[in-house]
């Protein structure tokens, strides 16, 4: 399996993490070009490829995480890729500032989708999807999932249960122990680890 990650100067570090911890085989991160980014958080990232030479044939999900970029309209080309994977019927997930651009490529237009706020997207240029707005921790319609900042675990959850990582009740132990600190459901997840 193949997951690809957006990285980018920016980059909340909070937002990915226990999506990527949890799939097999990591993930593949891609940059606009070659040259290191700097997260939100001083992390270092060298891209292991550049935007240019990703095809959704090749990937089993996109990973885009917020950054400050993206109201400022400088990430708009991975929301363009974000077009091509959802063409190709390849999952996209964004959280927080990309589920911005992606309005702004209109690609909320016509699916069920969450962010921060209703009002938060109404600031995008090429969003008309308000009708299709869920005010929830994390949404999946069909190949698109979106999540707002504060919702990193339940961002998490849906990838993993699209990607069929684990079984439903052990994506739903995950949620439940990263989320709430259910010790009932450590069982259930560590269970699945082994």
């Amino acid at each position: 399996m193949t997951v690809h990650l957006a990285v980018y100067d920016t980059l909340a570090d909070w937002e990915y993490g226990h999506a990527v911890a949890h799939l097999p085989g990591g993930v593949t991160t891609v940059g606009l070009t070659a040259a290191p980014v700097v997260t939100k958080g001083g992390l270092r990232i060298e891209p292991d490829m550049t935007l240019d030479a990703l095809r959704p044939a090749d990937s089993e999900l996109l990973i885009l995480p917020g950054a400050d970029g993206w109201t400022a309209g400088a990430l708009a080309d991975f929301a363009y890729t974000a077009r091509e994977f959802l063409h190709a019927g390849v999952p996209v997930a964004a959280i927080c500032g990309a589920v911005f651009g992606l309005a702004d490529e209109g690609l909320l237009d016509e699916r069920a989708h969450t962010s921060a706020a209703p009002e938060f997207l109404q600031a995008a240029n090429g969003y008309s999807g308000a009708a299709h707005y869920r005010d929830a921790d994390a949404v999946t319609d069909g190949d698109l999932i979106t999540a707002g900042p504060t919702a990193p675990v339940a961002f998490a959850r849906e990838i993993l249960a699209r990607l069929g990582t684990y079984e439903p009740p052990v994506v739903d132990a995950f949620y439940r122990l990263h989320q709430h600190s259910d010790p009932e459901a450590y069982a259930v997840f560590a269970a699945a680890q082994s």
